[in-house]
């Protein structure tokens, strides 16, 4: 039988996969004020080049995670500049409207390109299996997933929150013409963090893809996810996105376990009671 504190861990590396394809959404929702729903498309982009790679060209699986962070960011620059640019300021209707019909445009394409069928990677060896830490037999890949995901975290606090970048992003959402007279290039500072998100997105997708499998409705089935996460967590927090993956990573695994008729319910009880209790989410700054 199961013991509480593997459900608990496979909680936690089920929330830093939740975190790593949420957090770009929680940067442009919070930073840049845009409704960014085709994140969760962004993720299975990046799982179906995990696929490609290990699959078809036989390349090892850490040399596919940095192919798909940088192929999935270079797409996201390409569709924000194409697209989106277009719509900053616009209501959140329309870029709801707009994105939306990019996640189903991309179901459409996956579809035709990869069928509709689950797709299958076959991992290293040093991922597979089990290993007993602490008198726990916990799976290594999910170990993997816990160290990357903690690693990337403490990356990004320190990387964006703590760093000029966040305050320039702010500063062009706030008054782009007086950042533009301070010398701050807008578009490119617009375009460079869609790329972070973009490729933070398609770099859970591809962690996911052995965990969580890659098929055409990836978007649809996560979607919803990544907005409790951002909500709960409160927009534009790398703190709080990854504390909001987390609690609702290990509740909706524990949920499920202990609870299967209704374990679903756990995560958008808890979703309810945050928001009526911080209406911003956890760490979610007053506007």
């Amino acid at each position: 039988m199961t013991s509480i504190a593997t459900v608990l861990f496979n909680g936690v590396a089920y929330g830093m996969l939740l975190f790593i394809m949420s957090v770009g959404l929680s940067v442009t929702l919070g930073m840049m004020n845009f409704v960014n729903l085709a994140q969760a498309s962004f993720s299975m982009f990046g799982g179906y080049i995990v696929v490609l790679v290990v699959q078809r060209l036989g390349l090892p699986f850490l040399v596919s995670l940095p192919i798909a962070f940088i192929i999935v960011g270079l797409f996201s620059i390409v569709i924000e500049r194409l697209v989106f640019r277009h719509f900053y300021g616009t209501d959140d209707l329309t870029q709801v409207l707009l994105t939306i019909g990019l996640v189903f445009m991309s179901i459409s394409t996956a579809s035709y390109f990869f069928g509709g069928t689950y797709q299958r990677i076959d991992m290293p060896a040093w991922l597979s299996g089990q290993r007993d830490i602490f008198g726990l037999t916990l799976e290594r890949y999910r170990i993997f997933i816990v160290v990357s995901g903690a690693i990337l975290s403490l990356v990004l606090i320190l990387g964006l929150e703590r760093t000029k970048l966040g305050g320039m992003v702010r500063a062009c959402v706030d008054n782009p013409r007086a950042a533009n007279g301070c010398g701050l290039n807008t578009q490119m500072i617009f375009a460079v963090t869609f790329a972070i998100g973009g490729g933070l997105a398609g770099l859970g997708g591809a962690l996911s893809a052995n965990l969580l499998g890659i098929d055409p409705n990836f978007p649809l089935r996560y979607l919803v996810y990544l907005l409790i996460i951002v909500s709960v967590g409160g927009m534009g927090t790398i703190g709080g996105t990854l504390i909001a993956a987390v609690t609702l990573g290990v509740a909706d695994v524990a949920g499920k376990y202990y609870f299967p008729s209704f374990g679903g319910f756990v995560i958008y009880a808890i979703t309810i009671a945050v928001m009526l209790w911080r209406p911003r989410g956890l760490l979610g700054r007053t506007a």
